[in-house]
């Protein structure tokens, strides 16, 4: 893995991302701004239900596919 390749934004893990996981706090960003988590197999179910219990998840798309909104 090159320092360019995209990692898992898990504490401590530095394997390859393969998901984006889409979220925004309503309190303090605007409805269409889109924050964006990376995750690996191991970690997108715990990542996405950091972020689901808490009502910012938006939407979890595979890395190759993610193509970020415009003014993201």
């Amino acid at each position: 893995m090159s320092d360019e390749t995209p990692v898992c934004s898990a504490k401590g893990c530095r394997a390859g991302a393969v998901w984006v996981l889409a979220w925004n706090n309503p309190k303090i960003h605007t409805p269409e701004r889109r924050k964006t988590w990376l995750a690996c197999e191991e970690h997108r179910e715990h990542l996405s239900q950091f972020l689901g219990v808490r009502g910012f998840l938006k939407d979890v798309v595979a890395f190759e596919e993610w193509q970020a909104p415009e003014g993201a």
